[in-house]
């Protein structure tokens, strides 16, 4: 699943544009690496935002298999580290 999907369809970011647009500026990165919204994430990945003032990190459990899942489930697919 490409990363700009997956961050929208866990309920990281509330559209995909939005995610899309993350990746554009440079401040998503998986394991390290600065991605395009292209790029497929695989399990146990760590996906890292830069936001203003911090940065978070998620660690991918599993790639969901529908467009959305429901917010209480998020822990299922991701873990904040």
């Amino acid at each position: 699943m490409r990363i700009d999907k997956f961050l929208n369809s866990v309920n990281i970011t509330k559209r995909r544009a939005i995610a899309e647009d993350m990746c554009k500026s440079k401040v998503v990165s998986i394991n390290g690496v600065v991605v395009k919204p292209s790029k497929n994430v695989k399990v146990s990945d760590i996906i890292e935002i830069q936001y203003l003032k911090n940065s978070v990190r998620y660690e991918v459990l599993q790639i969901p298999t529908t467009k959305t899942i429901p917010k209480s489930d998020q822990g299922k697919y991701v873990n904040e580290l």
